[in-house]
């Protein structure tokens, strides 16, 4: 009897279901073993290898590890419906056979093996979705703005789940579940272009943000100095020494300047999904009172306003691009010309190269291609001598303003430098003006001001139409425009139809 006993179990596993299971799981094993010991030796970090490491080979051997089990089951069963052989419901584990002792061991040892190998790349597959290149490299389409930006921005050293998810495993879960989503997207071609923004149900800035950025540690004031260049034949500089009231302390009962907003509760209706119109303002006192600011021009009902969503002001709704920043060509170019990467001897260079990066393209090598022929014809037809004289420098800002295209346009997600608002400032979009107007009035009929000192004041200014060595304290305009420089926002000019208007003509 004793043999007969150990014929059948081996025979239980003598299956195909079971063989291939096995195989699988040997398969699956190994490649585990071989790409996590090439990542630790190499420091390979690819998306794509990760998504086999970190989930198909794991799901490989899971479903291995099933199959082996399904297989001498389905034998077992078969064999029990020969009443003859008397097989029990349940299998006998007599430890004092030795060769189910054997197995037992094999078993066990075998278990320990597949838990450690699954569990490592479990823990290794949690760090990877954590990771930056799984977030931005993945789906390199639809991702490739955001990442692109990320890497050329403050927070290039964060990563991206610390603004997105944050800690506590309540936000992990809801990041996962919205990300079930986002995959369906990406598998079936179907994500909108460009990405729509803002992120719906994003988690409050004062449990991520703050973490790092403190209230209590804001200060009241910082000096910066605003470099710009003219799209003149001398791409001639134009500086701005201004003193940016950032606000001390917010929770005082003196608290001014900027981050005044951070320790008053301020809750707004948005006219729109992107919140570039902001038709009510409700601000608490410190005594509790509640004042409440429309806009004449887009009056609310009571009933509307009861109905509407109200926002809690938080950081993001000004510094809603923190990270993921685009540039308009005419700041690249600026950022170029202060730092000499960019030759700025080269006549007319700005006025040509905004002009031609604000071309559209269908792709990026077209655009590559234009911006290079472009620039050539462009000196080769006026300024020979320079294109000979100046062709090294020249090569190089080419290269330069092919970069600046590359960071900042996105042809195949239908993004643009100024596809999403930046409410920081308000030259190019709205931004503080979505209440700054002047206009909101309360019924007492208190008005949110549209005084630039109030954020700002001009220690300096040097402009080609400002005489060398005036002393300013009010921001000139580098064309006289009148009082329209008080009665129109910044962004209904150098914004309009969606183009850098301020560095594609020569009277900026």
């Amino acid at each position: 009897m004793e043999p007969q006993e150990k014929i059948k179990v081996t025979r239980y596993f003598m299956n195909s279901i079971t063989i291939i299971g096995s195989l699988m799981v040997l398969i699956a094993t190994i490649l585990i073993i071989v790409f996590l010991t090439l990542e630790a030796v190499s420091g390979l970090d690819n998306p794509y290898i990760g998504m086999f490491v970190y989930f198909a080979f794991p799901g490989m051997l899971i479903f291995g590890l099933a199959l082996i089990p399904l297989g001498a089951w389905l034998i077992r069963e078969r064999i029990r419906k020969n009443p003859e052989i008397g097989i029990p419901a349940l299998p006998r584990l007599d430890l004092n056979d030795m060769h189910t002792l054997r197995l037992t061991v094999y078993f066990l040892v075998s278990t320990v093996v597949f838990i450690l190998v699954v569990g490592i790349a479990a823990v290794k597959g949690y760090e990877f979705t954590e990771s930056t290149t799984f977030c931005g490299e993945l789906c390199h389409v639809v991702m490739e703005p955001e990442h692109t930006a990320w890497k050329d921005s403050p927070h290039a050293h964060v990563k991206c789940v610390e603004c997105h998810v944050g800690p506590g495993a309540e936000w992990y879960v809801k990041a996962k579940i919205s990300g079930l989503r986002q995959v369906w997207a990406v598998l079936t071609h179907s994500w909108p272009t460009p990405i729509s923004t803002p992120i719906e149900h994003l988690r409050p800035a004062r449990s991520t943000c703050e973490h790092c950025h403190w209230p209590e540690k804001f200060y009241a004031g910082r000096q910066k100095l605003f470099y710009h260049y003219a799209p003149n034949e001398e791409n001639t500089p134009r500086e701005i020494n201004m003193m940016i009231k950032i606000g001390g302390t917010p929770k005082t009962p003196n608290a001014m300047g900027i981050h005044w907003h951070v320790g008053r509760e301020v809750k707004f209706i948005a006219g729109d999904k992107k919140r570039l119109s902001i038709p009510y303002v409700a601000a608490k006192g410190l005594d509790g009172k509640i004042t409440e600011y429309m806009d004449p021009a887009k009056p609310l009902s009571r009933d509307e306003i009861t109905k509407a969503e109200k926002r809690l002001m938080d950081c993001t709704d000004c510094h809603n691009k923190p990270t993921h920043i685009y540039h308009s060509p005419s700041e690249e170019l600026d950022k170029h010309f202060v730092s000499s990467t960019i030759d700025r001897s080269l006549p007319y260079f700005k006025k040509v190269a905004v002009e031609l990066l604000e071309k559209p393209y269908t792709s990026s090598e077209e655009a590559s291609k234009a911006i290079e022929v472009g620039i050539k014809e462009y000196y080769a037809k006026n300024y020979p001598e320079v294109a000979t004289k100046k062709a090294v420098a020249l090569s190089q800002a080419i290269q330069h303003t092919q970069k600046i295209y590359k960071r900042n346009f996105f042809p195949k997600m239908k993004v643009a430098w100024n596809t999403y608002p930046n409410h920081i400032g308000h030259f190019y979009t709205p931004g503080c003006f979505r209440c700054h107007d002047g206009k909101h009035k309360s019924p007492e009929g208190k008005v949110i001001s549209k005084d630039c000192t109030i954020c700002h004041e001009v220690l300096g200014q040097i402009q080609e139409n400002i005489p060398a060595g005036k002393q300013v304290t009010t921001f000139v305009h580098p064309v006289d425009i009148g009082d329209e420089l008080y009665k129109v926002n910044c962004s209904d000019c150098h914004s309009v139809g969606g183009h850098d208007v301020s560095a594609g003509s020569t009277h900026h």
